[in-house]
């Protein structure tokens, strides 16, 4: 078979591989660009709503980002919001949903917390409140139902605003306009679907990604965004050799619809995983889910069993990785999380269990309204640096300057989809040299609602349509006729 080559291939078609094609598809004048993923859809491992929370996280209410922290990811949440927002109504509601959400702090050290964390952050998040016991209730009664009354609560959160994300849906919208865009401008954009990578090298100036089925794809430069395989790769090639993987699985729970909105809980700053929260489920109707549980798995994959050779090539067991493990195990609170956490996964034990850690969140629930949510939860490919003998919280690159890149457990998650593939997109233009529109994808990405609805005012975008050509005005008039609820609130 004859040799493809692309001016840039990306290995992955999740929800960040995706985003990236979309982003080289519409702001650069490449003139060929490709995807590959190894199973028959894109966005269905880590990026399947069953195996993550399908939040839009922005920082307001995860109380383990800093302020600065925060700002970055406020902005690259906007970014989703600004894309789903900017398709027709049919199209947003299937990918971006709205409903309230808070983090809520449970006795006096941490009503203090949250209301210390108000007066920093108010500035940065104009729309959020500090809702008092009363507001609570009128949010979210079940919070307040068969609570003590001199139990001091307090929260932080906002009533209406885009909380939620079908990262499956959102990636096929990166595609499906990703190709459109490509049409528009005679750029090849080829989808690989069914097509896994045995082997990446270079040769030369191109690099050569082996396929059973499609031959050997050549490109220019590669973006390898396929979770705990991307440090796999790394390794094959002879980067990232000071990195192992720890892959943390999370599992869910699922109880009767108790809650309208996400209901987080306060971050344990001596634990480096997720609080438990409470969400509303986009693919599961008149359920609250709960969770996640982590534990680490000796799997690339949650359900995918091939997986475990996989893992063990890149566990990469030795001193330092032994010694992240003992550091980690020292701290009381972290013990006591990993056997809590194990425990969790025990059948029988588990829904009794796990009933203990949620119903500080819904007093009212009963033991038996909790049901494991079998099937659902994902792995994050967790990093640790052997050099530094730590664990890797965030964001994990590779980027020997090369040409290739290596994206694993972006930070955090889905949210950063489009502002991770903005850096690997100015990458790939320092290597190669090509152009971006640079005031086109501030005019689609970084302009909000509000600027959207205001576009008679601006004369490099006409008021009528959206980014994607359609037409806007029906989509106002319904907006302001129904503005506060969306598919599933």
């Amino acid at each position: 078979m004859a040799a493809t080559t692309y001016d840039v291939l990306i290995v992955g078609g999740g929800v960040s591989g995706t985003a990236l094609l979309y982003e080289l598809a519409r702001y650069t004048d490449l003139k060929a660009i490709g995807l590959v993923e190894k199973y028959d859809k894109v966005a269905i491992v880590n990026s399947h709503g069953r195996n993550n929370s399908q939040t839009i996280h922005c920082g307001d209410i995860e109380t383990n980002y800093t302020l600065e922290k925060a700002r970055t990811t406020k902005r690259t949440a906007g970014m989703v919001v600004n894309f789903g927002t900017k398709l027709s109504a049919e199209e947003r509601d299937s990918i971006i949903y709205r409903y309230p959400k808070m983090v809520l702090g449970v006795g006096d050290k941490q009503c203090d917390f949250l209301r210390k964390r108000f007066d920093t952050f108010r500035e940065l998040f104009p729309e959020m409140r500090l809702l008092e016991r009363d507001d609570i209730a009128a949010q979210e009664p079940r919070v307040v139902e068969g609570r003590d009354p001199a139990e001091k609560i307090v929260a932080l959160g906002s009533p209406n605003e885009y909380t939620a994300v079908n990262y499956t849906t959102l990636s096929e919208a990166f595609v499906k306009y990703a190709e459109q865009d490509a049409e528009k401008k005679g750029m090849t954009c080829d989808l690989h679907l069914s097509t896994p990578v045995h082997k990446i090298e270079k040769e030369g100036d191109l690099f050569k990604v082996t396929t059973p089925n499609k031959g050997t794809l050549q490109a220019r430069y590669v973006v390898v965004a396929a979770g705990g395989h991307s440090l796999l790769f790394a390794h094959q090639m002879g980067y990232g050799l000071d990195k192992s993987c720890l892959p943390m699985a999370g599992s869910f729970y699922f109880t009767p619809k108790v809650l309208n909105g996400k209901v987080y809980t306060i971050q344990n700053e001596n634990l480096p995983f997720a609080a438990v929260h409470g969400d509303p489920d986009v693919l599961v109707d008149g359920k609250t889910r709960f969770g996640p549980t982590a534990l680490m798995l000796p799997l690339l994959e949650r359900y995918n069993s091939k997986t475990f050779t996989e893992f063990l090539r890149v566990f990469r067991f030795d001193g330092s990785v032994a010694k992240v493990f003992w550091d980690l195990l020292k701290v009381r609170d972290i013990r006591n999380y990993v056997f809590k956490n194990f425990m969790y996964e025990v059948p029988v034990l588990r829904e009794r269990l796990f009933y203990q850690s949620i119903k500080t969140i819904v007093p009212g629930l009963r033991v038996e309204d909790v049901e494991f949510a079998k099937g659902f939860g994902g792995v994050r490919p967790q990093l640790i640096d052997k050099t530094a003998k730590k664990l890797v919280m965030g964001e994990a690159k590779i980027d020997p300057g090369t040409g290739i890149v290596f994206n694993m457990t972006p930070s955090p998650g889905g949210t950063s989809c489009l502002g991770n593939a903005e850096k690997d997109m100015y990458l790939a233009q320092q290597f190669l040299g090509f152009n971006i529109d640079k005031e086109a994808f501030e005019r689609d990405l970084l302009m909000g609602e509000v600027e959207l609805r205001g576009l008679d005012e601006n004369p490099q975008m006409s008021p009528e349509k959206s980014s994607h050509g359609e037409d806007l005005e029906g989509e106002r008039e319904k907006e302001k006729q129904d503005k506060s609820v969306g598919p599933g609130a």
